[in-house]
């Protein structure tokens, strides 16, 4: 039952160009929480509640917090987590990320929203993330763009692959986290708190 649920949230997505896991991304992200025996995740960016219910589906004992500004998104996102019958794990608030405010600590922090601000929103919630938590990253490739040596040729474009390979940097060069970076979905980063 949950399998055609997710086929259609698949299909949906692909449809109405809402960005969603690559399947060697998501399917990684769920071994990664059954391996580590994940129990409290944060996720910033729900879209339409895609990765929040694979998550969820990992264990009865996952409990999940995902933000999403997009008001469509969000009410999408709820009707998907209703149907898979997922509302006792997942808590999903419409806001603006930077808005959030919670004391809750978290093993794990998955990012795949505004990728302008992935600085900002490792900052602010880096301190909501236990000791050896970790907070991975997606998207890292943009579609290979990050990687592209040629000139890229729209503006908007070139700004928002600027912003991604500062993020990579930042990543590389914060001392108070060990990031490993994987080749897998859009590129993922892992990044282990110390």
């Amino acid at each position: 039952m949950v399998r055609v649920l997710i086929e259609q949230i698949e299909t949906y997505a692909k449809e109405n160009k809402v960005p969603i896991m690559l399947p060697d991304g998501i399917c990684f992200l769920e071994k990664y929480i059954k391996e580590h025996q994940v129990k409290k995740i944060l996720e910033l960016g729900t879209a339409i509640g895609y990765s929040a219910i694979r998550m969820a589906l990992v264990s009865k004992d996952i409990q999940i917090v995902t933000i999403e500004r997009d008001k469509e998104r969000y009410q999408k996102a709820i009707e998907n987590i209703q149907k898979a019958e997922l509302q006792n794990q997942i808590q999903v608030f419409n806001q603006d990320i930077m808005d959030f405010e919670t004391k809750e600590q978290f093993d794990l922090i998955f990012i795949d929203a505004a990728k302008s601000q992935y600085i900002k929103f490792f900052e602010k919630f880096s301190s909501n993330l236990i000791s050896g938590g970790t907070i991975i990253s997606d998207n890292l490739n943009f579609h290979g763009y990050t990687k592209q040596e040629t000139k890229i040729e729209s503006k908007n474009l070139r700004q928002m692959v600027g912003k991604i390979r500062n993020y990579i940097e930042f990543l590389k060069e914060n001392k108070e986290f060990k990031t490993t970076f994987l080749e897998l979905g859009d590129g993922i980063g892992i990044s282990v708190k110390l």
